[in-house]
């Protein structure tokens, strides 16, 4: 889902992925894994943000894209790696949360931005614990095993510096206490888009490329 909207007053451009609150929902948005039409959508909303001066905010709540073949024939690899390509060149402010699940490179395509953060029981990996577990032991039963393997907790990532910031949740998660999620979260989104915007061009795109230059970078 993508388009504009009003963020305290200003204009942002808001992309975001939706699993569906029931079963009816979920096979609509199939399941939160997008399809190579869905990513370009999102790209093409981002660029004209870009072209109006907007910040783009996006919320990434997938397990990884869908993998079926009528995706693969349309170019489903493409789609994603064209958007890394075009997001880490915006020439505006980004900035990505994960609010859910952020998984492989469906969660990557809107995910190469300024500020990177996490909710509080979110996780974001380059795979799911079980597929991990099934291409490693040839079975499912050691998805925790592959979880502690994986880092793929807001702690975990925070210490290699893979996000920037931890938000926190309501007790008993998000889903809980949406109003307050939204409040809390409001605010870490108006403090990162000031600091941002307060930024020249130039500066955020060679701030964005160290960022994730930086990562997977092997030291003692």
């Amino acid at each position: 889902m993508a388009g504009f909207a009003f963020y305290k007053e200003r204009p942002v451009c808001l992309v975001g992925q939706q699993k569906g609150r029931d079963t009816k929902q979920r096979q609509f948005r199939n399941f939160g894994m997008p399809q190579p039409e869905g990513y370009r959508k999102a790209l093409r909303i981002m660029k004209l943000a870009e072209k109006f001066s907007r910040p783009v905010l996006t919320f990434i709540d997938t397990p990884g894209a869908f993998h079926g073949m009528g995706p693969e024939e349309r170019g489903q690899a493409e789609a994603i790696a064209f958007n890394l390509r075009e997001m880490a060149a915006l020439r505006v402010p980004i900035i990505a949360t994960v609010i859910g699940e952020g998984g492989s490179g469906g969660a990557l395509a809107i995910g190469v931005a300024d500020r990177v953060n996490m909710l509080q029981f979110s996780i974001y990996s380059v795979i799911a614990p079980e597929s991990c577990s099934a291409i490693l032991w040839r079975d499912q039963e050691h998805a925790v095993e592959a979880a502690e393997a994986l880092k793929l907790t807001p702690e975990d990532l925070q210490q290699f510096d893979l996000i920037d910031e931890i938000v926190p949740e309501p007790e008993g998660g998000a889903h809980h206490g949406p109003e307050t999620m939204a409040e809390t979260l409001a605010s870490v989104l108006d403090a990162q888009l000031r600091e941002l915007e307060a930024v020249p061009v130039d500066e955020l795109l060679t701030g964005r490329y160290r960022k994730f230059r930086r990562m997977g970078e092997y030291g003692e």
